[in-house]
């Protein structure tokens, strides 16, 4: 069943998926709509999942559900895979791709791949003190405090080589 995102708790088990590209208006707007309708229906073991998403940035998909309503089991998992796979298909675009790095250049959000960020830091372009997005973290409550972290609090700094 899909629940606006501010009835969601904090403990609830969160997915983000990261665009190659800046989505626009339209495409956010029917993004959502196709995110309500697989929501409301979205179930695990014949239980419906109480579940919200929320596009951040123009660029993330975020998915999550009320753990403590149903929990989500590898089948509701692979549902919702199989959703984000269609969203990629009809617009275009990659969410499921964790090589893509993305980082904020002033108020702007950039989206580049593993070597090229590689390179940004070996030009001094990025730096520790540079917003990267952990888009690993696994509850709503990490979305407001470890998502947007320094780059020298991240994971991406100990697979980028420069």
């Amino acid at each position: 069943m899909y629940i606006d995102a501010a009835l969601i708790p904090a403990d609830a088990r969160i997915w983000i998926y990261q665009s190659n590209r800046e989505l626009r208006g339209p495409e956010i707007s029917a993004i959502s709509e196709k995110a309500k309708q697989f929501l409301k229906t979205w179930t695990a073991h014949d239980n419906a999942l109480r579940a919200s998403f929320e596009i951040r940035y123009g660029y993330f998909l975020v998915i999550m559900i009320d753990k403590n309503y149903t929990q989500a089991s590898g089948c509701s998992i692979d549902k919702s895979v199989h959703f984000v796979q269609s969203i990629e298909k009809e617009f275009d675009i990659t969410l499921m791709d964790r090589m893509l790095f993305a980082y904020k250049n002033n108020d702007r959000v950039e989206v580049v791949s593993k070597k090229e960020f590689g390179n940004l830091l070996s030009k001094n372009i990025v730096h520790d003190d540079t917003i990267v997005f952990n888009n690993l973290i696994q509850t709503k409550e990490e979305l407001y405090k470890n998502w947007e972290v320094p780059l020298k609090e991240s994971w991406h700094k100990s697979v980028i080589s420069h």
